[in-house]
């Protein structure tokens, strides 16, 4: 009873990590869309809820991808603590982990370009912008060129999670 009290402790931040990292993808995406209804011409006030809501998710992201790792390794150990043994998986199983391992690694990457790359860099040109004061023509257009690289990373981050919560559905196949 303990191991599975402990698993499906684990099992639950796991799927609420996964649902994250899921969740963070597609609600910026979405405030991205909205944004780019009015163009690649800087509005302070609205780019500044912009930016602050789109780097203000970095650290839940960075969370939520750590409690994968973490769980995921953890449940595993869990069996392994009780049972002595890793647990045996069937092929459809060992085929969804690689897959889900691929994708999670993928989305790590991910990450690791727009919080280490995109956002210092989106962060130095915002600090040039002020309110009431025309931007710089060249600090404007590379300003939305990151952005526009930011969302295509970020899109592709959704779908690379829509395939994580597919191939989890499939770790405790049993044939």
């Amino acid at each position: 009873m303990t191991e599975q009290l402990i698993h499906s402790g684990l099992l639950a931040l796991h799927n609420v990590a996964l649902v994250g990292c899921a969740a963070a993808p597609f609600y910026n995406r979405a405030l991205v869309v909205k944004r780019g209804q009015y163009g690649p011409k800087l509005h302070y006030e609205l780019d500044k809820v912009v930016e602050d809501t789109l780097q203000g998710n970095a650290p839940y992201c960075i969370a939520f991808i750590v409690t994968l790792f973490a769980t995921g390794i953890a449940m595993p150990l869990n069996h392994y603590a009780f049972h002595g043994a890793l647990r045996q998986v069937q092929g459809v199983a060992l085929v969804a982990l690689v897959v889900k391992l691929a994708f999670v690694f993928g989305m790590t990457g991910i990450m690791a370009a727009i919080f280490g790359r995109i956002n210092p860099r989106l962060r130095e040109l915002w600090a040039g912008f002020s309110p009431g004061a025309r931007p710089d023509e060249g600090e404007e257009k590379e300003f939305f060129a990151l952005r526009a690289r930011r969302k295509a990373l970020c899109e592709a981050c959704l779908k690379f999670a829509v395939v994580v919560l597919v191939a989890s559905a499939f770790l405790g196949f049993k044939a």
